[in-house]
Formats: C-alpha cells, sequence, structure tokens
C-alpha cells in the first residue's frame, strides 16, 4: 500500500511540474499565449485581431528573446482578458503572459508570478474640461466611475483628502466603458491609472473635452505576469526585459508608446517618462505596490 501511495505521490507530483513548466510547455507546442487587454494605456485593440501598446511591444520582445533560448519559432495567439478575468485565466494556464497594465501587490502574488517592473503607475482622476473639479474633496455627492476588477476606487476612498467624502460608484466593464460613463454624462469623474486615462483621452474623439486633475492617488508598479511557481520561465523573461533596460530598447518602446503619435488616431498621449519609471529600470525588481507605498 505504501508504494502504492508513494507511486501517486510521484506521478502527481511529476505532473504538477509539468504543468508549471512553461518554457517546455511552449516548446512542444510551438505555441505562445498573449493575455492582451482591449483598452488599456499599456496595451489596446485597433480592430481586426490587431492588438498594439507599450506593453504589447514588451512582450513580443520576450517572445523573441524565448525563441532563441528555445531554438524554434513560436506562434503567438491573443487572449483578450479583462481586469476581473486576468488573474484567473493566468492561474489556469490559459494564458501564459499577461500583456496588459496589472499591479503588482501582496495580494495578486499569493496566486501569480510578476516579472520586473516595467512601468510605474500613478492613479490619477480624470472628469471633463469643463466640470471645474479639481480636486479630491470636490467629489462629494458626485459619480464616480472606475472599471469591475481594479482597486482604483477603493485606494480613492483609502487617501487622506477623501475623509467624508461621499461619491456613488458606477462601474464598466473595461476601460473604454468607463470612459464612455465619463464621456456620456453618466459620471462626473473616471479615477484609474494615468496611463489609461492618458490613452483613453489621447484616442477620444474630442480630447480637449477631458483633462486629468487633483492629487496622486497612489504610486503601484505595473508589470508582466505569469503562473506562479515557475522559476525558469520567470528567469527568462526577466532576463529578457533587463536586456531592454540595459540597451535602452525599453526607452526607445516607451517614447514610441507615450511621446510619439499612436493608432488609430495618431495623437500623442504625453506621457514623459518619470523619475521614478527611470529608477525601476535602473534598478530591476519585481516588488509589489506596498513596497512602493513605504517610500
Amino acid at each position: 500500500m505504501k508504494k502504492i501511495l508513494l507511486a501517486a505521490a510521484l506521478a502527481a507530483g511529476a505532473v504538477a511540474v509539468h504543468a508549471e513548466d512553461t518554457l517546455k510547455k511552449v516548446k512542444d507546442s510551438g505555441v505562445i499565449t498573449m493575455g492582451v487587454r482591449e483598452s488599456s494605456g499599456l496595451a489596446y485593440t485597433i480592430g481586426d485581431g490587431k492588438y498594439v501598446g507599450y506593453h504589447i511591444d514588451v512582450c513580443h520582445r520576450v517572445i523573441a528573446d524565448l525563441e532563441k533560448q528555445l531554438g524554434r519559432k513560436l506562434e503567438t495567439k491573443y487572449q483578450p482578458v479583462t481586469s476581473a478575468n486576468r488573474i484567473p485565466l493566468t492561474v489556469n494556464g490559459t494564458v501564459d503572459l499577461e500583456c496588459g497594465s496589472t499591479t503588482n501587490n501582496i495580494a495578486r502574488q499569493k496566486d501569480v508570478a510578476f516579472a520586473v517592473t516595467t512601468y510605474v503607475e500613478e492613479v490619477r482622476i480624470a472628469v471633463k474640461a469643463n466640470s471645474g473639479i479639481t480636486s479630491i474633496n470636490q467629489l462629494n455627492g458626485k459619480t464616480v466611475a472606475t472599471t469591475t476588477g481594479t482597486t482604483s476606487v477603493q485606494t480613492l476612498r483609502k487617501h487622506e483628502r477623501a475623509t467624508g467624502v461621499d461619491f456613488k460608484e458606477v462601474f464598466g466593464k473595461d476601460h473604454a466603458d468607463s470612459f464612455l460613463l465619463l464621456d456620456s454624462g453618466r459620471a462626473d469623474a473616471f479615477v484609474m491609472d494615468g496611463s489609461i486615462l492618458a490613452k483613453n483621452i489621447a484616442t477620444s474623439k474630442n480630447p480637449a473635452d477631458f483633462k486629468i486633475v487633483g492629487e496622486v492617488l497612489s504610486v503601484e508598479p505595473i508589470a508582466i505576469m505569469m503562473r506562479k511557481d515557475d522559476p525558469a520561465f520567470k528567469t527568462a523573461v526577466d532576463n529578457s526585459i533587463k536586456g531592454m533596460m540595459k540597451s535602452g530598447d525599453l526607452a526607445k518602446v516607451y517614447d514610441k508608446w507615450f511621446m510619439q503619435p499612436i493608432p488609430p488616431t495618431n495623437t500623442k498621449i504625453g506621457l514623459p517618462l518619470s523619475a521614478a519609471n527611470k529608477d525601476a529600470w535602473a534598478n530591476p525588481n519585481d516588488k509589489p505596490m506596498e513596497d512602493y507605498a513605504k517610500k
């Protein structure tokens, strides 16, 4: 009986190791699946199954380096994800690299792993330019939009300047839907990552109708997400990204998507590289948001 139980345990362990061996999985199948967003500031669609953006370019570079390491060409498949399902789809193996705009925090590290930080985000507030709203305390009695599955409104509520501010929450199913709530007047403000706000404003019909205002609500490290407990795959992804940081290629990708005209409207987002981003690239790390809050 002991031998049978031992054999069963070893077999179960072998299955678990295999399930976590992403490098073997993609080499054997010749396919790697990228989790992509429809309307994030770092990854979005321009239609016809085409996905573009800062993190999309970073992930394509990672995949190119994986091809060199594995000695074979890989087919890249795109799996649209939302704020609500991105973690489950990564955990269950549907997605190999989640290339959207996910904050690395302690709670999420219990379920998934993160590559080294590629973007340091500031959570901000977007409003109509003629709204008269310039700070958190002016949201009292207002309707605030955010996206299902994100932490932005909770961040707003925890901010010391929000003490005593009472507002109603409405939720968009994705970032484009949340922005539409603001655009259509169903919300007075949209609280979200600054890059997401800036991208949706830049690609709207009338960018001048909106502005980003108020205090920085939080500073959050954004990183490419992958399955937990697969050190070989994480090392390969991290090494690729660190190579981009060292060579200056990551700065070039940043300039392409934040300082140059972007599709589909050829409008500039106009977010210069911040000191926090420069520091993250100079000192590559996968520290969670809570460590950034201590600074």
